[in-house]
């Protein structure tokens, strides 16, 4: 997200899990390009350098390990929202 834009963090019960949320208000990703996000070594064509195609596919085998789903949602000059969900806590007996 470029100066001047936002980022929001949010939480939330969503069906025995806690879904995560991070929005941005930046360029967006183009939708050909949202399947192949959280494979090993792909990065979008064009983007800024630096990186290794590594984070997302590490969040995304982290996310698994634990029982959790990631994904995003985007779309050209609208921004993106990353998003994963883990189980939640069992609530504790009293």
């Amino acid at each position: 997200t470029r100066e001047g834009g936002h980022v929001e963090l949010r939480a939330a019960p969503e069906n025995g899990h806690v879904r995560f949320e991070v929005r941005d208000s930046g360029e967006g990703i183009a939708h050909e390009h949202l399947d192949r996000l959280f494979e090993r070594f792909y990065r979008v064509p064009g983007a800024p350098a630096g990186g290794a195609g590594l984070g997302l596919y590490i969040a995304k085998e982290i996310v698994d390990a634990h029982g959790g789903r990631i994904g995003v949602e985007s779309d050209p000059g609208q921004g993106s929202v990353f998003w994963f969900t883990l189980p939640a806590a069992p609530q504790a007996s009293s």
